[in-house]
């Protein structure tokens, strides 16, 4: 004996209400979720360069094993300034470390290094802070003109610094240079903005 449902199949759906207010409050969070990617990203891209610092050069703004983010964007749009730390890789040697140092003279300025003083085009450099006076001039002992495309950099830590006095490094190209140094994250306690 076979029984007969009463009311048979049926394919006919219910039209179910749109809660509109649920929708709207998905699609801006989908929104807020997309506009937080797009600003991690470009944040990584332009600063996301992170560096450690390596030796003394620096001492006492940046020490060993600070890290630095690198603001590689910078240098698109503008050229460095005198003071700018820059990060760089000496004469573009990429199995080298990243360098940060301080730019002193820019293209077309002339250095020289006389009595543990720096001149660049023939004027005392006035500086904002507190460095050693130079012992070993290097090669600035004579007159060094820049090339329209070269950076004098030099260690805060004049004494014990690797830097543009001397023939492994040299004068900085603009096309060696990675960034400007722009913020140190580490260690925490003295994270801020690169001087």
């Amino acid at each position: 004996m076979f029984f007969k449902s009463k009311k048979g199949l049926d394919f006919t759906r219910k039209k179910r209400k749109v809660n509109h207010k649920a929708v709207r409050k998905v699609v801006i969070w989908t929104m807020e979720i997309a506009f937080v990617i797009l600003l991690a990203f470009s944040v990584v891209f332009f600063f996301g360069k992170r560096v450690g610092v390596v030796g003394k050069a620096m001492e006492t703004d940046l020490n060993i094993d600070d890290q630095i983010l690198v603001n590689k964007f910078i240098y698109k749009v503008t050229k460095p300034k005198k003071d700018d730390v820059i990060v760089f890789k000496p004469n573009g040697n990429k199995k080298s470390q990243f360098y940060l140092r301080r730019v002193i003279a820019t293209p077309g300025d002339t250095v020289q290094i006389k009595n543990g003083m720096i001149y660049v085009n023939d004027k005392m450099l006035q500086e904002n802070r507190k460095v050693e006076s130079i012992e070993n001039p290097g090669l600035a002992n004579k007159k060094i003109k820049l090339k329209k495309d070269e950076y004098f950099v030099l260690g805060d830590n004049r004494n014990n610094s690797e830097d543009s006095r001397y023939s492994s490094v040299g004068n900085v190209k603009a096309k060696h240079i990675e960034g400007k140094a722009w913020l140190r994250v580490v260690p925490m306690k003295k994270i801020g903005f690169v001087k």
